[in-house]
């Protein structure tokens, strides 16, 4: 995740409404603070688009 394209991010970002942003980011701080990083990203990778 240290390799983020922000300009992928930000067209991403600027797809999503305000609910939907702000359960990914809901999604990232349990991430952030989760021993199982991994499985949580899956999940997250998996709702997208």
């Amino acid at each position: 995740m240290n390799n983020v394209d922000m300009n992928a991010l930000m067209n991403m970002l600027s797809k999503m409404d305000k609910k939907e942003i702000e359960k990914g980011m809901e999604q990232i701080s349990k991430m952030l603070n989760s021993k199982d990083k991994d499985e949580i990203l899956k999940k997250f990778n998996g709702q997208g688009k």
